[in-house]
């Protein structure tokens, strides 16, 4: 069987008194693409800010690409890492955000050179020729010079995804990239997140779209106040549920 790219075990946070998330365990294999779905507040955002170390966890592990995040065991105790080898660790993944997190001062080729050449230390020619062609990728090649407020937020949102890949992240993380949109700019958003998912990408997505995770997705996990509740094939999960708070979720939302 093949390594999980993402290793996530026993994984706890709590904010004051609240638990985020509750005892989690999940792999995500290389090439798949994995949903998380479930109410607001089920934990789904944090389970993938953890991933990306955005916030720290309170207990358990997570291992991308057989590496712990976060922690280095060195004679026989485990000791933080430093920030700069946290962000060493943070280029293994590419995230999207809800909101875009574009630079407002800077083009849509700009955005997307800005990672690789100042974090990265590429060859600002080279930079730009991959980012042309992200921008071709998603669509936007005409758009390499516009400003964000110039572009509607389907663009923009496609913009930070080709942003997110000038990375070569091995694993890419969609926190509801579309819930940001007018209904009419969706589409546009997931239709390069399937060529991504065709062209092999892993993807950890958190998706309130369970039309594109009938579609796309390889497994879906349904979580429910910060803990897995039921995960599997996507047409099993989707199709027939086991649990009863995926049966009344799924029967709310579609």
């Amino acid at each position: 069987m093949t390594q999980p790219l993402v290793a996530i075990r026993s994984v706890s946070k709590n904010f004051g008194e609240f638990q985020a998330l509750k005892q989690v365990s999940l792999d995500v294999y290389p090439g798949e693409v994995l949903c998380l779905i479930g109410a607001s507040g089920s934990g789904k955002t944090t389970l993938l800010r953890c991933i990306n170390q955005l916030i720290s966890i309170d207990s358990g592990g997570i291992w991308v690409d057989g590496e712990l995040l976060g922690l280095r065991e060195r004679d026989g105790r485990l000791h933080r890492l430093t920030s700069r080898e946290i962000a060493r660790q943070r280029l293994k993944t590419g995230m999207v955000f809800q909101r875009f997190n574009l630079f407002p001062h800077k083009t849509a080729l700009e955005n997307i050179t800005e990672g690789p050449v100042q974090v990265q230390g590429r060859n600002g020619n080279e930079a730009r020729a991959e980012a042309m062609e992200l921008l071709r990728r998603v669509g936007l090649e005409a758009k390499a010079d516009a400003y964000p407020s110039q572009l509607s937020g389907g663009q923009q949102q496609r913009v930070a995804i080709a942003r997110a890949l000038a990375m070569k992240p091995m694993l890419m993380l969609f926190d509801e990239p579309t819930s940001a949109l007018d209904p009419e700019l969706v589409g546009e958003v997931l239709s390069v997140m399937k060529g991504l998912a065709r062209s092999g990408m892993t993807m950890l997505v958190v998706t309130h779209e369970l039309g594109f995770a009938r579609e796309v997705a390889d497994r879906v996990v349904y979580m429910d106040h910060g803990a897995i509740v039921e995960s599997g094939r996507t047409a099993d999960v989707l199709g027939a549920p086991r649990e009863a708070r995926t049966q009344a979720f799924l029967s709310a939302v579609i």
